[in-house]
């Protein structure tokens, strides 16, 4: 009985062709940007055409706006993130590690991951001012709930049989949580970071549709006051490409992180 395979031959790399993912990848965008134009000139949509979006993102990028905004939200999500997995990582372990810690700390997380992000900001806006501060706490918030749960999650699924062969052969606590639990934990965690990079951008453009001078999602609300749709969808288009290359680098760490790890 033969399998059929999706996997690409092992000689496509030698040969120089292209990875059958990226072609297919392509040939989706196209096949996108060729119904978006078929959309626009049928007169079935109100949205802009991609040659109108095209000719506005040139000129937001010849003026600055665009780097400018983008810089901004980037360096919103980029703070929040980091700060929000950076705490995020040591509670996850403390939790899964410890059953007193997790007694402890669950409620909380569990208290927080229902109660929307963007239904803090009024509150963060009133007691942290106007300035970065508010936009970052959420953002960081949206971070810790999504990686800390993840984090967590990988700690009590480890392979109770790793943990007990390495007992047998004598080792630690400390040498189990270094040398098991957390590779173990690794591709969870990693998980966590994916879904923290999308709840942290959805969370950014909140807060500057609220109250923000600069970034993407000011932009957005400015144009809206105008009717301006190509800068609309230049803002979405930049958030898109920035959060796509954001999980593209997560998961190419992820790829060498974890390559111990069998893969479909």
């Amino acid at each position: 009985m033969s399998v059929i395979s999706d996997a690409e031959p092992p000689d496509q790399k030698r040969r120089g062709v292209p990875p059958r993912a990226l072609v297919l990848g392509i040939i989706s965008f196209a096949a996108g940007i060729g119904l978006w134009w078929l959309a626009t000139v049928s007169g079935l949509s109100v949205l802009p055409n991609p040659l109108a979006v095209a000719i506005r993102f040139g000129e937001l990028l010849a003026n600055g706006q665009l780097l400018s905004d983008a810089g901004a939200s980037l360096a919103r999500v980029l703070t929040g993130f980091v700060i929000g997995t950076a705490v995020a990582i040591p509670v996850g372990f403390l939790m899964g590690w410890y059953k007193t810690a997790r007694s402890l700390i669950d409620p909380w997380i569990q208290f927080f991951r229902v109660v929307p992000p963007l239904a803090i900001i009024p509150l963060a806006i009133v007691t942290l001012g106007i300035d970065e501060k508010p936009k970052i706490f959420v953002i960081f918030l949206a971070a810790f709930l999504s990686s800390v749960v993840a984090t967590y999650q990988g700690v009590i699924s480890v392979d109770k049989t790793y943990i007990n062969a390495a007992r047998v052969l004598g080792a630690s606590d400390r040498t189990i949580f270094a040398k098991v639990v957390i590779p173990a934990s690794t591709p969870f965690i990693l998980v966590g970071f994916r879904i923290g990079l999308g709840s942290a951008w959805a969370t950014v453009v909140a807060a500057e549709l609220i109250a923000a001078q600069s970034g993407l999602g000011f932009r957005m609300q400015q144009a809206q006051l105008y009717y301006d749709l190509p800068t609309i969808f230049v803002s979405l288009i930049t958030i898109g490409i920035l959060g796509l290359i954001m999980d593209r680098v997560v998961v190419w760490s992820d790829t060498r992180l974890t390559g111990w790890q069998e893969r479909m």
